[in-house]
């Protein structure tokens, strides 16, 4: 099975949120429907980027990375490389 790191952001409000899951699909929904107490004020929320591993925990470390970078600039250059 897949784990996923994805990075969302509020098309309200511009804010980026990151995350990780099985299920990119469910969980996108999770966000957009209100099951995410943190992103409730950022609804609606788009995917913008996000990597796959082959283990619950590559995926978590890599979601730790990026969290631990605290930079909206660092977030910016993950989803301009994809373009």
């Amino acid at each position: 099975m897949n784990f996923y790191i994805y990075i969302l952001q509020s098309e309200k409000n511009g804010k980026f949120y990151v995350g990780s899951t099985e299920n990119l699909e469910k969980r996108l929904q999770d966000h957009n429907w209100s099951r995410t107490p943190s992103t409730k004020s950022g609804i609606p929320w788009k995917m913008v980027y996000n990597e796959v591993f082959p283990s619950r925990g590559e995926a978590l470390r890599r979601e730790n990375e990026i969290k631990s970078k605290k930079s909206r600039k660092y977030i910016a250059y993950l989803i301009d490389k994809i373009s």
